[in-house]
């Protein structure tokens, strides 16, 4: 049975898709329950960074799950409502207000491929691989879906990614900017969770604010004075405070997010 599941330890969230004998392909279900785990995390302060990663070593996910496409959007009004959840699950995952990790391992093809983009941070190993050849399947990819592969790595790329249908080696992903790192596959949990620490021992408020000013900065139009003072928000905040008094005493900051 697909799923999306969720575990917490301490200050880090970790989504797991599942779809066991599917290579974690993605259903409607999934987009759905996707969707909802993120609003749980929104809800949950305490968090500081999710990772996301498919369940056992073959796959992140490979893709939509295709079984269903001839029943579940197999008219417009199914395919604009299908389409629309999964659009609505990466932009909540786009939007989360701290940082997001992919942890890839396999295949990560087609709606996987979408979700990894969705994240900040796409960490992978050197057997991972990538591409959405739905150009052999006959349909195209839905605009609100490619909207974030294009933020991520531009028209070029993404034209070579859905004209051609190529799967990219680990290695050619990143020299095109899908990924953040590459490594050996041995080391990828440890890769993955020194890049957690590295996140967690930020300030939490200040890994937001970056994330916030980051996708204003997109919108190609100049900052108001009002956002520009906005900017020093963190003027008022005790982790403020607490990382110039931990700097001139040579200690480790203790950051509450307040």
């Amino acid at each position: 049975m697909s799923s999306i599941d969720l575990q917490r330890t301490g200050a880090v969230a970790t989504l797991t898709l599942s779809n066991p004998g599917k290579l974690n392909a993605i259903d409607l279900s999934m987009w759905r329950a996707l969707k909802q785990r993120m609003a749980e995390l929104v809800a949950q302060p305490d968090v500081r960074c999710v990772v996301v990663r498919g369940a056992g070593d073959e796959a992140f996910a490979a893709g939509g799950d295709l079984e269903e496409f001839v029943t579940a959007r197999a008219t417009l009004e199914q395919a604009l409502h299908y389409h629309g959840e999964v659009a609505a699950a990466l932009q909540a995952i786009a939007d989360f207000p701290h940082p997001t990790i992919a942890m890839i391992r396999g295949a990560c093809v087609g709606g996987g491929l979408e979700i990894a983009a969705a994240c900040d941070l796409r960490i992978a190993s050197n057997n991972a691989r990538f591409g959405a050849p739905i150009n052999k399947l006959g349909f195209s990819m839905y605009p609100g879906e490619m909207e974030g592969l294009l933020q991520l790595v531009g028209p070029a790329v993404v034209k070579e990614i859905l004209l051609e249908g190529r799967i990219l080696t680990a290695t050619e992903a990143y020299e095109k900017g899908l990924l953040t790192r590459v490594v050996a596959a041995e080391e990828l949990a440890a890769e993955v969770s020194a890049s957690v620490e590295r996140i967690c021992q930020g300030a939490p408020l200040v890994a937001g604010w970056h994330k916030q000013w980051i996708k204003r900065l997109q919108s190609g139009t100049p900052l108001s004075e009002e956002e520009k003072a906005a900017s020093f928000a963190f003027l008022a905040t005790e982790d403020y405070r607490e990382g110039l008094a931990a700097f001139l005493e040579k200690r480790k900051p203790q950051f509450k997010a307040r």
